[in-house]
């Protein structure tokens, strides 16, 4: 049966070659680090913006205990994460002994490979660049100085890891939504991908009206988290050629149906 003309636009709108792919989710996201890297790490950007948010404060964090910040955003923020990883693990679980969930097996162990990766490589970054959250420096009432990403830093100074944010990538970490979604429900990947930025970014300014992170720490994550999701797909499934396989769309359609 011949593709309608809805589903032959999706397919050309698709990436569909390994390099065209790499070009398309990868180098152009890098460019746009760079360049937002170099405003912020590099021209001042960070310190820029932290200066306004301290100084609203009243040159204290006086957020950074805050009920909402503190206990709603950062922990109860860690909690939905964790509970959303539990429930892919749950639905991974169902397809071994439900035939109906069979097809979406390898999804959803994508899924939680790339949640798992993404907060695990930036975990593994924070213990390695040594770099100290802005409530910890003399600028913002801390008691050390700041040391860029580049530069030697002291024995004296102790052990740091801010940099990237842990607490944004616990949301950022699901925008592997997007390549989830290519696969079982293409029309719904930029709902679920706007749905993962927007957990993300909340984290991430809770954190920053905290004094916990700069700006920049939260871009890494993000950064960080969407290569690790594109990378992921491109080695489980490929460049995605094709609409989402038939067998998925039965299975959601039963779904929406009861």
């Amino acid at each position: 049966m011949p593709q309608s003309t809805p589903v032959r636009l999706f397919v050309a709108s698709l990436p569909s070659t390994r390099l065209e792919f790499i070009s398309r989710t990868l180098l152009i996201p890098a460019a746009i680090l760079g360049v937002a890297s170099l405003l912020l790490m590099a021209g001042g950007g960070d310190q820029w913006l932290a200066d306004q948010l301290y100084r609203w404060q009243g040159n204290q964090w006086v957020l950074r205990d805050a009920w909402w910040t503190s206990h709603l955003l950062h922990k109860g923020g860690r909690n939905l994460s964790t509970f959303a990883a539990l429930l892919v693990i749950l639905g991974l679980v169902r397809t071994r002994f439900d035939a109906r969930w069979r097809p979406l097996r390898k999804p959803l162990l994508y899924l939680l490979l790339a949640v798992a990766l993404s907060t695990g490589v930036v975990s593994l970054l924070k213990s390695w660049t040594q770099m100290d959250c802005p409530w910890d420096l003399e600028r913002y009432g801390g008691l050390r100085p700041f040391i860029g990403l580049l530069q030697a830093r002291p024995i004296s100074l102790g052990h740091a890891a801010c940099f990237p944010a842990g607490h944004a990538s616990a949301g950022y970490a699901w925008v592997a939504l997007y390549f989830f979604m290519l696969q079982i429900r293409p029309q719904w990947r930029w709902p679920a991908l706007a749905a993962a930025l927007a957990v993300g970014a909340a984290f991430g300014i809770a954190q920053q009206l905290r004094g916990a992170h700069f700006l920049s720490h939260d871009l890494w994550s993000l950064a960080i988290s969407w290569a690790v999701a594109a990378l992921l797909s491109l080695w489980m499934f490929g460049p995605v050629t094709a609409p989402a396989p038939q067998a998925y769309t039965r299975l959601l359609n039963k779904g929406e149906a009861a």
